[in-house]
C-alpha cells in the first residue's frame, strides 16, 4: 500500500487544476415519485426537462471588500510590502492597492479602481483617480510605494499619506520593450517584482520577460540594466556570470541585503545571488531546470517556480508557489530547508508548519518576528510566526472563499462540494439560503465525527440517495458518507492517505484521485480518474468492485469490463440502466451497461484545423454529467451545455458560446458562462456551477 506522500503528481495537479478551474461530476438522489417516475441522486428519470431560460439562482461570491482583517476580501493579491505600521497589497487582477494596518487590521483601498483597468495617473484622469493595469510587485521607502506594472510595462510611485499616484519609469503608450534610459524613454517588458535599496536611492526590478534585472535611480528615473537581459524576444537562460553576460528565465522574485541582491529566478526553479558592487551573478541553490521539492544544500535542493523572497538576518525565505510551500535558504550556507506547507498540496488551513496549507503564493515581507504572504489562490494574507521553531501559520486577512466543484441534490435541498472552504455546503432550493452542513472553513483534513469535527481535503464529486450523501475526497482517496439530516461523516470506502487500485470492502478498498460519483439507490458508481476505471460500490456494505476500464490502460477502447479503456473519465451519471461517463480527454461520452460492464462511445469529437490554423469543427471538453432519462446535459470546459438524445445520440448545444465569456442571463440562446462546473436537475430545473460560486438556473 503507497501512502499519499508518493501520490502521483501529474495526475493530481491534473485533478485539482481542472477541478478548480471548472471540473465536477453529477449528483442525483434516489426516490420512487407518486407519478411513477424515478429520482436517482437529483436526476429524475422520466420527465423530459422542457428547458428555456438562464437564470442565476445563487451568486457573485466573495468581491473585493474593505473591513477588518478576516471581514474584508481580497482579489488575486500578489505583491506586498510594509512601512512598519501597515501592509500593503497588489490586487492583480483587481488593479487596486490595498492597505491593511497591523494593529487594528482594518482594511482600505489606497488607489486604483476596483475592476477597471487603465495607465492614468491621478491628474490625468477625469475623475482624479488613478488607473492600474495587472500591478504586481510593491515597495516601500516609508513615503511612497513603487509599484511593477505587468500590462502597462512601468514603474508607478504612490504617495502613502495621499494615494497620488505617478509614473517613474516606462511609458504605457508603447509596446513592450528593452531599453535603458530617463523616465518614460526606459521600456520594460512585464516588469514583475521591485526592491529598494538599504540607502533608499535606487530601485531593482525583475524584468520578467527582458529576463533582466534592472536598476532605477530613485531622483531622476534613470533605468540601467544591471545584470542578464537578452532582449525581450530572447529565451532565457540560467548562465552565470558578470552584468549582462549573466543569463536568467523569467526572474520573478527579488530581495537585498545592502550588499547583495538575491533573485527568484522562476523558470529556472533556482535562486541567484548577485554582488552589488560587482554584478556577479551565481546561483546559490537549486539546479537549473530541476523543479522539485528536496531540502539539501545549494545544488541538491530544488524548488518549482520560487517567486517571492524576504531576508532576516541570514535566512532567506522563499515563497515556493509551485509547491505551495514556505522554504527557508540560509544565505551563507546555500542549505534549503522546507518551513512551512506540504510540496505540491494545495488548501487553506491553518497550523504548525506542513500542518499549514497554501494555494500559489506570491508575495512575502516580515515585520517584527512574522512573515506576511499573499496567498494568491486563495485570496487570503497569510501570517507565519517565525520567530518561533513551530512556523505557525494563521489567517491575518481576508475571507476565505467558496469554491464550487460539484453538486446533487433531493429536490429540496442543492448540495454543493465547496473545495474553496472544504466544506460541504447546503442551499435550500425554495429560498437559496446557504449552510455549511459538514467540515470545517479552510481546515483540510480527514477526521470522520460530527459537524464540529469533521474534516475533508479535498470534496469533489458528490451524490445523494436521499439520505445520505456520499462524496469523493479526492486527494485522500476516500469515499465518504454524510447523513444529511444531521451532517455527521463517515468513510464508506478507502484509506484516508493510501492509494492504489484494490477492489475490497470499506477500508480494504483502494482508490487513485477518484472524482465523479452518482448512484442508483443501491450502488455507487465512481470515477476513478487515476486509476482510469469506474468503481461500483455497495452502499449496505461498502463492497468495491472494479466495473469497467483496467488500470493504468489509458484509451478510449470499447468493449466488456477491463477490455474497455478511458483517457481521463470525470463525470458520472446513471438512468438506472446504463453509467453515461464524460471521458474528458477522449472529448467524448461513453456509455456503460451495468449488468455487464460492457462499454461503448455514445458520442465522440474532435478538434480540427484548418492550414490557417483556424479551428474548424469542434465539440466538447467534457466535465460534468447529468440526465433526465431521455436526454443527457454536459457542461463543457468552452462555457457551454450540450444537450444530446440518449436513444438517438444527436447532441445540440443547449445554452452558452463557445466564442464568448460572461453571466449573462435569459434565453437559453443569449446565456453566457465563464467556467462552467457540476451540473444536476431535480427534475424541473437544470442547477449548473459557474464561475467558481455561483449557482446558475435554467428552467
Amino acid at each position: 500500500m503507497h501512502m499519499l506522500k508518493q501520490f502521483s503528481s501529474q495526475v493530481v495537479m491534473a485533478l485539482l487544476l481542472c477541478a478548480t478551474m471548472l471540473l465536477s461530476g453529477c449528483g442525483n438522489s434516489s426516490s420512487h415519485d407518486s407519478d411513477g417516475t424515478i429520482q436517482m441522486g437529483g436526476a429524475i428519470q422520466g420527465n423530459e426537462l422542457v428547458l428555456e431560460t438562464t437564470a442565476t439562482f445563487l451568486g457573485g461570491g466573495n468581491q473585493p471588500a474593505d473591513g477588518y482583517r478576516t471581514s474584508a476580501s481580497f482579489e488575486s493579491p500578489y505583491g506586498i510590502t510594509s512601512d512598519g505600521d501597515s501592509l500593503y497589497v497588489s490586487e492583480m487582477y483587481n488593479n487596486t492597492i490595498r492597505k491593511i494596518e497591523l494593529a487594528s487590521g482594518e482594511v482600505t483601498t489606497l488607489a486604483g479602481v476596483a475592476g477597471e483597468s487603465g495607465a492614468d495617473d491621478s491628474s490625468d484622469s477625469t475623475d482624479g483617480l488613478a488607473r492600474f493595469d495587472l500591478p504586481l510587485g510593491i515597495t516601500t521607502d516609508g513615503i511612497s510605494l513603487y509599484v511593477c506594472e505587468g500590462e502597462n510595462n512601468t514603474i508607478r510611485r504612490v504617495e502613502l499619506a495621499t494615494g497620488f499616484v505617478s509614473t517613474l519609469a516606462g511609458n504605457a503608450d508603447e509596446d513592450p520593450g528593452f531599453a535603458d534610459g530617463t523616465g518614460t524613454a526606459a521600456q520594460f517588458s512585464n516588469p514583475n517584482s521591485i526592491v529598494i535599496s538599504a540607502d533608499q536611492q535606487h530601485l531593482y526590478v525583475t524584468d520578467m520577460r527582458n529576463h533582466a534585472i534592472r536598476q532605477i535611480v530613485i531622483n531622476t528615473g534613470v533605468v540601467t540594466t544591471l545584470a542578464g537581459g537578452s532582449g525581450s524576444e530572447a529565451n532565457g537562460g540560467s548562465a552565470d556570470g558578470i552584468g549582462t553576460e549573466a543569463q536568467f528565465n523569467t526572474p520573478n522574485g527579488i530581495v537585498t541585503d545592502g550588499i547583495n541582491l538575491y533573485v527568484a529566478d522562476t523558470y529556472n526553479h533556482t535562486i541567484r545571488k548577485i554582488v552589488l558592487a560587482t554584478a556577479a551573478v551565481t546561483t546559490l541553490a537549486g539546479s537549473a531546470q530541476n523543479a522539485g521539492a528536496d531540502d539539501g544544500v545549494g545544488p541538491a535542493a530544488s524548488f518549482r517556480t520560487p517567486r517571492g523572497l524576504f531576508l532576516t538576518g541570514e535566512d532567506l525565505y522563499v515563497v515556493d508557489a509551485g509547491n505551495n510551500t514556505l522554504r527557508k535558504v540560509v544565505t551563507t550556507t546555500g542549505e534549503v530547508t522546507t518551513a512551512a506547507g506540504i510540496p505540491m498540496t494545495s488548501g487553506a488551513s491553518d497550523g504548525i508548519g506542513v500542518v499549514a496549507r497554501f494555494d500559489d503564493p506570491r508575495g512575502i515581507v516580515g515585520v517584527g518576528g512574522n512573515l506576511y504572504l499573499s496567498d494568491y489562490g486563495n485570496n487570503l494574507i497569510r501570517s507565519v510566526e517565525v520567530s518561533t521553531p513551530e512556523n505557525s501559520v494563521v489567517t491575518f486577512a481576508g475571507v476565505i472563499e467558496h469554491q464550487f466543484v460539484d453538486i446533487a441534490t433531493d429536490g429540496t435541498n442543492l448540495y454543493v462540494s465547496d473545495l474553496g472552504t472544504g466544506t460541504i455546503q447546503s442551499i435550500k432550493i425554495a429560498t437559496g439560503e446557504m449552510t455549511t452542513l459538514s467540515g470545517r472553513l479552510g481546515i483540510s483534513g480527514s477526521t470522520d465525527g460530527d459537524t464540529s469535527v469533521s474534516l475533508f481535503n479535498t470534496p469533489m464529486g458528490i451524490t445523494t440517495d436521499g439520505t445520505n450523501l456520499y462524496v469523493c475526497d479526492s486527494s485522500e482517496c476516500t469515499i465518504r458518507q454524510i447523513s444529511i439530516a444531521s451532517g455527521a461523516v463517515t468513510t464508506l470506502a478507502g484509506s484516508a492517505g493510501s492509494y492504489g487500485s484494490m477492489d475490497g470492502s470499506g477500508s480494504g478498498a483502494e482508490f487513485f484521485a477518484p472524482y465523479g460519483i452518482t448512484t442508483d439507490g443501491t450502488n455507487l458508481y465512481v470515477t476513478d480518474t487515476g486509476n482510469l476505471t469506474i468503481r461500483q460500490i455497495v452502499i449496505a456494505t461498502g463492497a468495491v468492485t472494479t466495473l469497467a476500464g483496467s488500470v493504468g490502460n489509458r484509451g478510449s477502447d470499447d468493449g466488456i469490463g477491463a477490455a474497455a479503456s478511458f483517457k481521463f473519465p470525470m463525470g458520472i451519471t446513471t438512468d438506472g440502466t446504463n453509467l453515461y461517463v464524460a471521458d474528458n480527454a477522449s472529448n467524448s461520452i461513453r456509455q456503460i451497461v451495468i449488468a455487464t460492464g460492457e462499454v461503448t462511445t455514445l458520442v465522440s469529437s474532435f478538434i480540427s484545423f484548418d492550414p490557417d490554423g483556424e479551428t474548424e469543427s469542434h465539440f466538447m471538453v467534457p466535465m460534468n454529467i447529468t440526465t433526465d432519462g431521455t436526454n443527457l446535459y454536459v457542461t463543457d470546459f468552452n462555457n457551454i451545455i450540450h444537450k444530446i438524445v440518449i436513444a438517438s445520440a444527436e447532441w445540440t448545444t443547449l445554452a452558452g458560446n463557445t466564442q464568448l465569456r460572461g453571466s449573462t442571463d435569459g434565453s437559453t440562446s443569449v446565456a453566457l458562462f465563464n467556467g462552467l462546473g457540476g451540473i444536476t436537475t431535480d427534475g424541473k430545473t437544470l442547477y449548473v456551477l459557474d464561475s467558481y460560486t455561483k449557482i446558475r438556473s435554467i428552467r
